[in-house]
């Protein structure tokens, strides 16, 4: 089987984070067996880009073996089907589907629009992929597949903290909350984070707040294996890899009822759930502070290993490809769609 993967979000140099998880998918995919292309929407105008991606992906498609696109994002999704010639699975990430926040924690106009032109696009492709039952809450067809994204647990592992920490050139006597995400982006929350470590400071004599993105996989494992917690302060969110990754290393966390958090975390002792309130998160964290323990998150996240979540994955291609139809561009409802798009 041959798919070609359509992303705007993609590990570079520059910002080696971005889009991780599409990667990590797609190294699983081909150890499973499937070959895969890569469609980047990617350049230096991105507007030019995307005008320009209906004509590579028809041009990618000519005369090709691909059997299936996969498109991660809504509005890969929707390049990806401005074709009928092969079917279209869809990815939604998150705030696709979810909207986009601003620092008041309310949805933003362009957000509104995006998740009414993903909704539409769901109607329309051959298979949609979901990262959480809440997300799949979000769409009117009942075959949803909700599959959060896999954790490299190769990568991602416990390990001992004082090794972690002499690996960073980290104080090994200090006290570290770590928070996991660009303090820039409103839907982060980060005043919530740095309120809380400010309340801290005044019960520990060395609270520090680590702000930590843009950093390879395997250097932000070490950042999650030398912190004592994980403050994870969203406003929304579908199914955070930062959780997910900060539970295969045994870090305590302490997050904001968002996305599959809940359901993430089950009954791990050390991991907590509290309202967006400074003084809430302060008590989990003391908690977590005073009894120093890590967490058994790693046992509770074999589920999500990069293999069996592949699986899962090409199941999905396997039904597709089984219960196709003939291409839609034969049909009037197809051309209409495709004009509208």
């Amino acid at each position: 089987m041959k798919v070609l993967v359509v992303t705007p979000i993609y590990p570079t140099c520059s910002n080696p984070v971005m889009g991780t998880f599409v990667r990590t998918q797609i190294e699983y995919l081909k150890r499973a067996g499937i070959e895969v292309e890569l469609l980047l929407l990617r350049g230096r105008i991105q507007k030019l880009v995307y005008l320009q991606a209906p004509f590579e992906l028809r041009r990618r498609l000519s005369g090709s073996s691909i059997d299936l696109i996969h498109a991660h994002y809504g509005y890969a999704g929707i390049i990806a089907r401005t074709q009928w010639q092969v079917p279209v699975v869809v990815s939604f990430c998150g705030d696709d589907l979810l909207g986009t926040v601003n620092a008041d924690g309310r949805q933003t106009l362009l957000g509104k629009f995006a998740v009414a032109s993903s909704r539409f696009l769901s109607a329309h492709v051959d298979a949609v992929i979901v990262k959480s039952k809440q997300m799949g809450c979000k769409i009117k067809r009942r075959d949803v597949h909700v599959i959060p994204n896999e954790v490299d647990l190769d990568v991602f592992r416990p390990m001992e903290k004082m090794q972690a920490r002499t690996a960073l050139g980290l104080d090994v006597s200090k006290k570290y909350l770590l928070f996991a995400a660009n303090p820039q982006i409103p839907v982060k929350r980060f005043p919530l984070a740095k309120s809380v470590a400010d309340k801290l400071n005044s019960d520990y004599d060395s609270v520090e707040l680590l702000t930590v993105y843009k950093e390879p996989q395997a250097r932000l494992a070490l950042y999650m294996n030398a912190c004592d917690a994980l403050l994870f302060t969203s406003y929304q969110e579908g199914s955070p890899n930062i959780v997910k990754q900060a539970m295969a290393c045994n870090l305590p966390i302490i997050s904001t009822d968002v996305g599959d958090v809940r359901e993430i975390m089950g009954d791990t002792k050390g991991c907590y759930v509290c309202d967006p309130v400074a003084n809430e998160f302060a008590a989990a964290v003391s908690q977590c502070l005073r009894t120093g323990l890590r967490t058994q998150g790693y046992q509770s996240l074999r589920h999500l290993a990069g293999p069996l979540v592949a699986q899962r994955v090409i199941a999905v291609y396997e039904h597709v490809l089984k219960n196709r139809q003939r291409p839609l561009s034969n049909h009037s409802e197809g051309k209409a769609l495709a004009a509208r798009i």
